[in-house]
């Protein structure tokens, strides 16, 4: 059994300790990562996952992105505790923040992911919006009204 709840600032630790878990050295230096530099993730969005001994098995994170002049959702990370992959708290995590992200009024999310596992959730491929290089464009998915949508990601400005 999982409690889901909102990320706080005391879960920080924990929750980076499971990405550097869940991740190859390096993450960090990925390009997504650029896109989330000096910009505060949506912190209502960002879930945490707790076991029944009260530990981090799972977590995921928004951050506000432009895509041309359009706002939209970067999902990620996302992460399940090794020891706790197959039991469907992916999946609960993703349904539960995507249902949230919904609930706030916002219309689009994006990711980098493999398309096989994100499908399920309703993401599908973006031939029209780029990611900064050197993200591989077979990877860029959206979830939500892209209609018209179409350019470069860049970081969140207010």
């Amino acid at each position: 059994m999982y409690r889901l709840s909102q990320e706080t600032p005391e879960d920080r630790a924990e929750i980076e300790a499971l990405y550097d878990t869940c991740f190859a050295p390096g993450r960090e230096a990925l390009s997504s990562y650029r896109l989330r530099d000096d910009v505060p993730p949506v912190a209502d969005l960002c879930l945490v996952a707790r076991d029944d001994l009260d530990i981090v098995a799972g977590a995921v994170r928004f951050w506000p992105v432009r895509v041309g002049a359009a706002e939209a959702l970067l999902l990620g990370p996302i992460a399940v505790h090794p020891t706790r992959q197959g039991e469907g708290l992916g999946g609960l995590l993703m349904n539960a923040s995507l249902d949230a992200a919904k609930g706030s009024g916002w219309q689009r999310i994006l990711l980098v992911g493999d398309a096989p596992y994100y499908q399920r959730f309703g993401f599908r491929l973006l031939t029209d919006v780029t990611m900064p290089p050197p993200t591989n464009p077979a990877r860029v998915l959206g979830l939500g009204d892209w209609s018209g949508v179409r350019g470069d990601v860049t970081r969140w400005t207010a």
